[in-house]
Formats: C-alpha cells, sequence, structure tokens
C-alpha cells in the first residue's frame, strides 16, 4: 500500500483543508469539486492496468427519481448461472457530496461482486456536490431509497432472492441510514441485511471528540480530518439536520436500531473514521441487532478496494465478504 502511495508522491501526510466549514457554500463547492477531480484521477491511476473482470454482464436502466430526476441504476449479474442470486446494492462512496457509480474504482468493484455469484446494483444518486451536485440532504438517500425499493419491486425480473445493501465511506454512510430510513418508514422487508465499509456517521464537530481518538491518532494518513466537517457542511448545511439518524447515523437512538436486519461495520486500523465505525457496531450489538465487527489491520480508509493490483489478495477477500455475506442471508 505504502509502495503504491509513494510512487503516486502521496505518502507524506495529506495536507490539511485550506478553509473552514464556515466558509460559504459557494467556496464549499468550488472545493469539493476540485477534490473531486483530484480523487477520480487517483482512482483512475489506481485502476490503470487492471483487467475487466470475464463472464460478467451489465445494462444499465434509468428509472424515475422522487423529484422529477431520473436515476441511472448499473446492473451487473454473471453470466451462464442458472436459479436465484443474492443481490448487492451498492452505494458509492464521496462523503455523499463527490465521485460517481460510473468511474472504474466501482465499476471494478461491482463487476468482481458480481463474478462472485451475486446481481449487483450499483446505484447512481445525486451527490451534494461535484459533477452531480449540488444537491444536499435528504436528495442523495431518497435517490438510493428509490433505486432499492425498485430491486425489491422487481425481484422477479431481476432473479435476486434478498438484498444486502453496501457501501464505502459516504456510502456506508447511506447504507446503515436506509435500514433506518426503511424501518421509519415501513419497508424494512427490501433489506436483508447491511454491509458498511468505513463508514463516514459522525458528520460535522467543532473539535474532534475525544470518544473517537482515531479521528486524531491516523490524522493525515491519506485524509485530513478538517476534510470532514467541510464534507458534512456541503451534505447537510447549517447541521440542519445533525440529530437525523437518516442523515447523520451515528445519532441513532436504541428505538431507531432496534430490529434492523444483520449488518457487518467493517474497519480499517490506519483510518481517521476507524472508531466512529466501531463505535456504531456496539450501538447495533446493544439494541439488539445481528452484527460482526471487523478492523481489518494495516489498511488506509477503504483501502481493501482501492488497491486491486497491488493487494489483489486484501481486495480478493473483500470481495468474498461481502458476496458471501449476502449468500448467507439468501
Amino acid at each position: 500500500m505504502m509502495a503504491v502511495f509513494r510512487g503516486l508522491g502521496l505518502d507524506a501526510l495529506a495536507d490539511g483543508a485550506p478553509m473552514g466549514p464556515d466558509a460559504g457554500r459557494e467556496a464549499l463547492l468550488e472545493f469539493v469539486a476540485a477534490v473531486e477531480v483530484g480523487f477520480e484521477g487517483l482512482f483512475t491511476a489506481l485502476a490503470d492496468g487492471v483487467p475487466r473482470v470475464e463472464g460478467v454482464s451489465h445494462e444499465a436502466r434509468t428509472i424515475a427519481g422522487p423529484d422529477g430526476n431520473e436515476i441511472t441504476l448499473h446492473i451487473h449479474r454473471p453470466t451462464g448461472v442458472e436459479g436465484p442470486l443474492p443481490c448487492i446494492y451498492q452505494v458509492h462512496g464521496g462523503g455523499m457530496v463527490m465521485l460517481s457509480a460510473e468511474g472504474p474504482l466501482y465499476r471494478n468493484w461491482r463487476e468482481e461482486l458480481a463474478a462472485a455469484g451475486a446481481v449487483v446494483v450499483g446505484v447512481e444518486y445525486r451527490n451534494g456536490g461535484g459533477a452531480l451536485g449540488n444537491h444536499p440532504f435528504p436528495a442523495g438517500i431518497d435517490d438510493c431509497a428509490a433505486g432499492l425499493k425498485w430491486v425489491a419491486a422487481h425481484r422477479d425480473e431481476l432473479g435476486v432472492t434478498g438484498t444486502v445493501v453496501t457501501g464505502d465511506s459516504g456510502g456506508a454512510n447511506l447504507a446503515v441510514a436506509l435500514a433506518v430510513k426503511a424501518k421509519r418508514e415501513g419497508w424494512l422487508d427490501a433489506i436483508s441485511g447491511v454491509y458498511a465499509q468505513c463508514p463516514y456517521i459522525f458528520g460535522t464537530w467543532t473539535e474532534a471528540p475525544p470518544e473517537l481518538p482515531s479521528l486524531q491518532e491516523n490524522d493525515g494518513y491519506w485524509l485530513n480530518r478538517s476534510l470532514f466537517p467541510l464534507l458534512a457542511e456541503v451534505y447537510d448545511p447549517g447541521r440542519a439536520n445533525l440529530d437525523d439518524p437518516t442523515c447523520w447515523p451515528y445519532r441513532a437512538t436504541t428505538a431507531d436500531l432496534q430490529g434492523l436486519p444483520p449488518h457487518v461495520i467493517s474497519v480499517n486500523e490506519v483510518d481517521p473514521l476507524r472508531d466512529e465505525g466501531l463505535s456504531y457496531h456496539r450501538m447495533l450489538l446493544a439494541a439488539g441487532v445481528d452484527s460482526v465487527g471487523k478492523v481489518n489491520l494495516g489498511l488506509c480508509h477503504v483501502g481493501e478496494i482501492l488497491f486491486r493490483t497491488a493487494m489483489p489478495d486484501v481486495y480478493a477477500n473483500a470481495v468474498r465478504d461481502v458476496a458471501g455475506f449476502a449468500r448467507s442471508l439468501a
């Protein structure tokens, strides 16, 4: 992992953000747009030379969104496989404010999951900023919910059994928040389980809270913690939804979590966001939810899906874990 970062000139501690969350929306949106270009460039470089997955078909479907918008669903399935398969509903990362389901990192990830024996549906939701913004909360989660309900209504057409929702970073925020939202609105039967990778769920803060020491211990390891309050302000302007667990799941109460389907909360040892994921896992357990918590040693934020070429064993293990969890609930 560090050899790759050195080759890209990213082995030093990450710089702090050039502004604070009070910089004003226009400045913050410009900053997010620039960061998005950088991340997409990095992910494209990391995907360079990765062979396309064989034996997987792809179809893009467009469905109606909740606000008269259109939502693209990317459907991947293994070819030549008979019988109903588990469905994995994949929500891309990017702090809920940037990146795209169509980038090579997430396209490859969905293809690998499909090759492992699942129908994989990736949702292109409206971001809070970047090329697919400016759409603050709840636009993104509303799009994700619309896509997930479409999958549930078309199980026979898709040839799927249950549906596991998965996401990384901001996508993991949306994945766990979808379960809370589905329970609140009465359509929880659309979700068989949730697999969250490195969830970004605490959101905004003035000083890094002492109960989340990884924000200090791992600050600058690929990500600088000063980035997170800026993303939070773009997603949830003025902290208007700070106490809504469908916006910031870390604020969920026991009552919000009781009765949710099984979860896996996977975090990485040298990630600034490690401890909010661990705390959420413990909250799920305290609410009586079946939850498995795991720490991937030595990995940076979402490192299990970044280094397909440099760490194929780590990547393959992540594929097996997510696909295996989906099969176990089918």
